[in-house]
Order: C-alpha cells, then sequence, then structure tokens
C-alpha cells in the first residue's frame, strides 16, 4: 500500500510530492511521457511562488537559473511600471523557463525521497474505504491511500471520478513554438512592435540559444488540439499577419493553446483529489497557471500529510477545496476580463483605454498586479485581523528570517512575547521566541503554506487555534 500516489509529474505532481516527503510520506509519482518535455509553456514564477521556494530553501537554485524582472504589461499587457511597495521581499518576476522549472522541482522530489516513474499512464481506478487501486496502461495495478491527479487539463483521473469541468469551451486558437530565423533582429522587432499595437497574440522574441519564441494567431480552433501544428502552419500565420514568415526554420518544438476557461465542479472525491490543470484551466495571460498549481501543492501537501500521520483535525482535508477553489475562479475571471481588453474592436478598445487611465493610480495597478502574482489571496478563516488568512512575507528577525525556518514544511509560532506555549503541538509546530521590527503582532501562528491561522498573545485562543488546525495535543 502506497500512501499517496500522484498522476502526473509536472511541477504540480512534483512540488507536491517533495511535500508530502517532508513529513515522511510515502509517495509515487506516475507521469505518462517518457521523457521530459520541451515545451516552454510557463516563462516564469511570480512573486507568491517565489516565496514558496524560499521557504522551503529552493531559491537559490532558482535564483542561478533566471533572471529577476519588473516587467511592466503583467495585467493585459497595459504597459504601466512594475507596481512600487508590493508586500513582499520578493517584489519582481523570475523569468525561467519551464523545463528548467520542471527540472529543479523534479530534483528537489527525487532528493526528499519520492518515487517517480515514467512512462507509466493512468488508465482506471477504483476506491473504497480503505484505499484506491490505479490501474496502469500496461495492465498493472496499485494500490495507494490517496490519490491526486496532477496530470493537466485533460485529466484522465478527473474523466474517470466523473467531476463535471464546466466553463466555456475554446473559441480562437494560438500557435507557439521556438524555431530559427532567417531576418535581422531590427526587422522582427519593428514588424512585431506594429503588429502589437492591435494584435496582443502575436510576438517573436529571441531566447537564450538564439532561437526565437512565436506566439501567432491561428486560423481556427483545432479538433484535436494535442497535435502539434506544422512549421508551415506558422508560416502561413506569420505572412497573414506581417506580410513575411520571417525566414522561420529548424523548430525547437510546435504546439498550440486555446482559450478554454474550465473550473472542475468539486476538487474532492473520496480519496481522490485534483490540482493544477487538473482542476482548471484558462487562457495564460498574466503567467498564472504554473504558479496557481504550485500553490495548490502547497495548500495540499501539508493537509493530506496531516491525515495520513493521523493528526488531522475534522475538515482539514475538505478545506483544501475550500479555500483553494474560489481562488481558482477569481483568476479563471480576471483571466476572462483581461481576454476582454485584449480584443481589436472598438468597444474592448474604448476599455482598455479607460483601464490604462485607471492604472495610473498606484493603488489600482498594485492591487491588479497583487492579484495576479498571488499575494493578495486572503482565506476566510473567520477572523477581522488583517493578516489572519493572508500569507506572511519573509520578515527579518534578530536571529535571521522567517521563511528560513520554514524549511521543514512545519507549522510555526512566532512568538514575540516569549510568554506563549505549543507545547503538545512539538510534533507538528516549531515554537519560535524572537523578535521584528517589520512585525506589527505579539505573536502569529503560521500554517506550513505560510498563512497565518492566528494573531495575538492570549494563551487559550492560541491553544484552540492550535488545535482547529494541527489536531489534539500529544500527551507528554
Amino acid at each position: 500500500m502506497i500512501d499517496v500516489i500522484v498522476a502526473g509529474g509536472g511541477p504540480t505532481g512534483t512540488m507536491l510530492a517533495a511535500e508530502l516527503r517532508l513529513h515522511g510520506v510515502r509517495v509515487l509519482v506516475l507521469e505518462k511521457e517518457p521523457e521530459p518535455v520541451k515545451e516552454v509553456r510557463s516563462l516564469g514564477l511570480h512573486v507568491r511562488s517565489i516565496e514558496l521556494m524560499d521557504q522551503r530553501g529552493l531559491l537559490e537554485k532558482f535564483l542561478e537559473n533566471g533572471k529577476q524582472f519588473k516587467m511592466p504589461g503583467y495585467f493585459a499587457g497595459i504597459q504601466k511600471p512594475w507596481p512600487e511597495r508590493l508586500d513582499s521581499a520578493h517584489a519582481y518576476v523570475l523569468g525561467i523557463p519551464q523545463p528548467v522549472t520542471q527540472r529543479l522541482l523534479t530534483e528537489h522530489a527525487l532528493e526528499a525521497g519520492a518515487e517517480i516513474r515514467r512512462g507509466s499512464a493512468v488508465t482506471g481506478l477504483s476506491q473504497d474505504d480503505d484505499g484506491v487501486t490505479v490501474e496502469l496502461e500496461d495492465g498493472t495495478q496499485l494500490r495507494a491511500r490517496y490519490v491526486v491527479g496532477c496530470d493537466g487539463g485533460r485529466s484522465t483521473v478527473r474523466k474517470l471520478l466523473g467531476i463535471g469541468f464546466p466553463g466555456e469551451p475554446a473559441t480562437k486558437e494560438t500557435l507557439l513554438g521556438e524555431m530559427e530565423v532567417g531576418v535581422p533582429a531590427e526587422e522582427i522587432t519593428a514588424k512585431v512592435t506594429e503588429i502589437r499595437k492591435t494584435e496582443k497574440f502575436f510576438g517573436l522574441g529571441p531566447t537564450k540559444d538564439g532561437r526565437y519564441r512565436v506566439l501567432v494567431p491561428a486560423e481556427s480552433v483545432a479538433e484535436d488540439r494535442s497535435v502539434p501544428p506544422t512549421l508551415d502552419e506558422f508560416k502561413e500565420r506569420l505572412r497573414l499577419y506581417a506580410g513575411t514568415d520571417f525566414g522561420v526554420h529548424s523548430p525547437l518544438w510546435l504546439s498550440r493553446f486555446g482559450d478554454a476557461t474550465r473550473l472542475a465542479e468539486r476538487y474532492r472525491e473520496g480519496r481522490v483529489f485534483l490540482a493544477g490543470d487538473a482542476a482548471h484551466v484558462h487562457p495564460p495571460l498574466g503567467g498564472q497557471g504554473l504558479n496557481l498549481g504550485l500553490q495548490d501543492a502547497v495548500n495540499l501537501g501539508w493537509k493530506l500529510a496531516a491525515e495520513l500521520g493521523g493528526w488531522a483535525p475534522d475538515g482539514l482535508l475538505d478545506s483544501y477545496q475550500a479555500e483553494r477553489h474560489p481562488v481558482a475562479a477569481d483568476v479563471l475571471d480576471n483571466t476572462r476580463a483581461q481576454g476582454e481588453l485584449m480584443r481589436a474592436e472598438p468597444g474592448p478598445q474604448a476599455l482598455r483605454r479607460l483601464w490604462s487611465k485607471l492604472m495610473d493610480f498606484e493603488e489600482v495597478n498594485r492591487y491588479l498586479i497583487g492579484r495576479i502574482v498571488g499575494i493578495e489571496i486572503r482565506y476566510d478563516f473567520g477572523d477581522d485581523h488583517d493578516l489572519v488568512g493572508r500569507r506572511l512575507r519573509d520578515v527579518a528577525l534578530k536571529r535571521g528570517r522567517l521563511y528560513d525556518l520554514m524549511h521543514g514544511g512545519r507549522g510555526l509560532l512566532l512568538d514575540q512575547t516569549g510568554r506563549l506555549s505549543a507545547e503538545g503541538w512539538a510534533d507538528r509546530v516549531d515554537h519560535v521566541v524572537d523578535v521584528s521590527e517589520e512585525l506589527d503582532a505579539p505573536a502569529v501562528l503560521v500554517r506550513p503554506d505560510g498563512h497565518v491561522a492566528w494573531v495575538g498573545e492570549d494563551q487559550a485562543e492560541l491553544l484552540d487555534r492550535l488545535a482547529a488546525w494541527f489536531g489534539a495535543p500529544r500527551k507528554a
């Protein structure tokens, strides 16, 4: 009996596997692809995901393989300066191609002790009161206490569960690929600048290895988007929009994506959960998809480990959907809004001009970008204190940094009073007595995913919150 089987070895699946391994959970990742994919669907990590890497001690590796940006245009491509005073010690975007992110997270999961099997496609599953039976394409059957479907927008796990995936189907499609070009960079820049004044889904940009990342609207929505486009399709569409195909040749990879917007009706069916694109799909506006999945994984990992460890309080597993489903719904709505503002018709263009003026107000700009980069999320914990339900930024302590204390994925009581006690929860919660000039609170209880569960200095209140999130205390 395996503790958890994760179907899908992408960023969400490998992040989840590593989170589970922090708590000693035996986890097996099943990935249908025999080799890592070369496609670069995501170009970077947003602020909240960067913070998560820092919380787990991974950020240095990511910084070594990426580049920090404070780029304008993250909301509907509207060119406004990066907001000032974002509430984070990492107020930037980390440019890093998805295959590199995938490699680093895979290494992290393996180092943590996860098992990853490639070329293993899930084709069936059934569950009972004790666990889940998973059937693979070759007829092999595996048994696990829980299963998490992290197997993408066409999720087999979601379909096998019969979970509805309502929303809007794709109405347009975009071709995406990396290839070499045959014309000077100056000519490309001039053409792209002119076309993007009205067509925001067009672009050619250089990559580190001298190729170009090409983005161009397709003629129509393909019947089977799993079939990649041809180079001739790219050339035809480039000539239509630019009057030239830029001499493109020697593609590294070619793909297509649509603007389908869908959200799973529920994230759980018995002992099976959904995370990442298996639970939500949307256009890649603002670059939110991969980041949303990583945050799903960190929210679910410690809760599933708590259930397996026997200390989860009632309702903890159900809080995964209660917290993450509304976040995904909000992302879907902001991509819908961005999509409307990027249309070329006169009405949307008028709205775009109005929205651009509104974003000249720093508060508006900061709010919109804060939603996209994930730092404005607040879960409803039934507490009016402004910090409760929010993730806590990395703050400097007298003896170090907050995030350096979170590498193990445990709860954390940061006690600036020195008078509190978390005795009875020492196997789940670290009690740190330290002070920070950046934290205006006597003490905070922080969950393993970085969100604040309690603020105060009353011992009785603290005991109540510890039990609510970390279960019953252990007897001495």
